[in-house]
């Protein structure tokens, strides 16, 4: 994948510092939380391998970050809202 400096949207990409310092949340964290939430947080990468993120990205890092420090949720259940919300969750409730 070619990245572009900005998305199709015309926002722009931001690089993991600027995301850090804009929601609050530490580097290693987001990278902690890349792995941990796969299919859901999904920055883009550039030739040399390094993360872009766009609108949709932050939107996700704010869910996220709602569901582990203000909601309580366990990494599972943040997890499992997250993939029900994006229509990739199980059957039931």
């Amino acid at each position: 994948m070619v990245l572009k400096q900005s998305t199709p949207g015309g926002d722009s990409l931001l690089k993991i510092g600027q995301v850090a310092r804009l929601t609050g949340v530490p580097i290693y964290t987001l990278r902690y939380w890349e792995r941990i939430f796969p299919g859901v947080l999904n920055p883009l990468r550039t030739p040399g391998g390094q993360r872009r993120y766009d609108r949709e990205n932050l939107q996700v890092i704010y869910r996220i970050k709602e569901l582990l420090k203000e909601k309580m949720y366990s990494l599972a259940g943040a997890r499992r809202i997250l993939h029900e919300e994006m229509g990739q969750g199980n059957e039931g409730e």
